[in-house]
């Protein structure tokens, strides 16, 4: 039965306009609310569907049977020979329809329609906003403030709403509604309630952007952000490399009398920014990110990320920064944990370290200062170093021979095992559960460390911060490489869910 409803398409066109939706899937939310009252009226139990013609807006309305060999159902089934009296063509899994007469929508039955529309048509606008931004994470966007809950702003973006929570907001950022917003794009995610959308202000990628939307050549990709670090509100350092060598990348980024960086610390609520060069040597990268504080000597082995810097004892302070800011910031910027100290202090730190090796290998390998101090200067720095070098080289020190070459290597073997026994009984008395012994990345003196401090089990673990499990352990770990272990601690929480 087909009933003339040209309005039918007209409210298709004007929702899609209003929602930014296709006009097809409106009509798919009206055919699904038809079909929804339909069944109300002759029973949920059947499967009946609507049909809206796409020109002239006719509604047809029908019952649908799925031919099978065996009924279960009859409300939606019917048996192969009954359904090839109406088409002879018809098989097994096919679907055969009997029309309907049009419905006439009662107050209840109008209602229900309507309410199921628009939820369908929700669920589309939900769809098309995900659609939209979901690529684009990671960029700049612009609203307008609609509302403020609780300190988070909720912002209008094109149809959309926002939220930009108050620990992604710069620190003392004031905002009111209809102020204008420019915000990153931090995660767009699905769920039940519609698609969210979260923004930032406070993350280092929003100021790689802002570059990118200020500085012309780190929009054509001539100059690199190399790295960004941030105290939000406060200071920032920004590490830029050009792959043109005719091209100054901090200048280019600077601008004329500072006209570009300045546009980008008024965004910012007047955070300051240093602009320093990047450079693959991490050296060099750490002498340019603490300019212009002067690097009179740096101290970077191979393979750690711990880094000592010494500097003018005029320089000291303005090295380090107010309550440690530039030091911390240039640790963040070039991923070295980096202590800084004038030539007293190094010259202490020097004392104090030899000293400390001295009395190691004096008693380990119960030999005197001067065979000690030999092992030194050739820069063995653990017990480890002795038991695992070729003999030859021990050999090769001068005053060494091949007999005390051998003679070392087997007390400092003889050292470290009666040390791995004695931290296997420690470890059997402190009693730690198996999935915190049997985790990669932990040695039996960290582990001992850890149950003398009562972490007992992966979860125990897991809720540590990188801090404190680098002040548990001492100098065998750095920040970065203990947040990695506790990141990796805390996967089967994830697994769980």
């Amino acid at each position: 039965m087909e009933t003339p409803n040209i309005e039918m398409l007209q409210i298709a066109d004007l929702i899609a306009r209003e929602k930014g939706i296709d006009r097809e899937d409106i009509l798919h939310a009206m055919e699904f609310a038809i079909g929804r009252a339909g069944r109300s009226k002759y029973g949920p139990e059947y499967d009946i569907r609507a049909q809206v013609d796409r020109k002239t807006g006719e509604i047809k309305i029908a019952r649908f049977m799925q031919v099978v060999d065996t009924v279960e159902n009859d409300a939606t089934q019917i048996l192969l020979k009954e359904a090839k009296k109406k088409n002879p063509d018809v098989k097994v899994g096919d679907f055969i329809s009997d029309p309907l007469p049009p419905i006439d929508f009662g107050r209840i039955a109008a209602q229900t329609a309507k309410q199921v529309m628009t939820q369908q048509i929700r669920d589309a606008e939900r769809l098309r906003q995900f659609d939209e931004y979901k690529d684009k994470k990671g960029e700049i966007i612009h609203g307008i403030v609609k509302r403020v809950e609780l300190g988070n702003i909720i912002v209008d973006i094109n149809k959309a709403e926002a939220i930009l929570r108050r620990d992604e907001q710069i620190p003392n950022e004031v905002f009111r509604v209809g102020d204008r917003v420019r915000a990153l794009v931090l995660d767009v995610r699905s769920e039940p309630r519609g698609p969210q959308i979260f923004l930032s202000r406070s993350h280092p990628n929003f100021l790689a952007k802002l570059f990118a939307s200020e500085v012309p050549e780190v929009y054509d990709g001539v100059i690199e952000i190399k790295a960004v670090a941030r105290d939000p509100g406060s200071r920032a350092k920004v590490a830029v490399y050009s792959k043109d060598s005719s091209i100054d990348p901090r200048g280019a980024c600077i601008g004329m009398r500072g006209v570009r960086v300045q546009a980008i610390v008024t965004e910012l609520q007047g955070e300051k920014i240093d602009v320093v060069y990047w450079a693959a040597d991490p050296a060099q990268f750490i002498i340019n990110a603490l300019a212009p504080s002067e690097v009179v000597k740096i101290f970077l082995e191979e393979g750690s990320k711990n880094v000592e810097v010494v500097v003018p004892d005029e320089q000291l302070s303005q090295a380090i920064g107010r309550r440690g800011q530039n030091v911390r910031l240039t640790s963040a910027l070039t991923g070295f944990h980096i202590d800084i100290m004038n030539a007293e202090q190094e010259s202490e730190h020097r004392q104090a370290e030899e000293k400390g090796r001295l009395e190691l290998f004096t008693s380990a390998l119960d030999v005197d200062d001067m065979i000690a101090h030999l092992l030194i200067q050739e820069g063995f720095e653990k017990i480890e170093d002795v038991a695992f070098v070729a003999v030859d080289e021990l050999a090769s020190i001068e005053g060494f021979d091949a007999e005390l070459a051998q003679e070392l290597q087997n007390r400092a073997k003889a050292f470290l095992s009666a040390k791995e026994t004695d931290l296997q009984k420690k470890l059997a008395d402190l009693k730690l559960a198996k999935d915190l012994t049997s985790f990669e990345g932990l040695s039996l003196e960290m582990l001992v460390k850890l149950g003398e401090k009562g972490v007992k089990t992966l979860d125990d673990f897991a809720d540590l911060a990188s801090d404190e499990l680098v002040e548990i352990v001492g100098e065998d770990l750095t920040e970065a490489q203990a947040g990695a272990l506790i990141l990796k601690a805390r996967e089967h929480w994830f697994d769980k869910k």
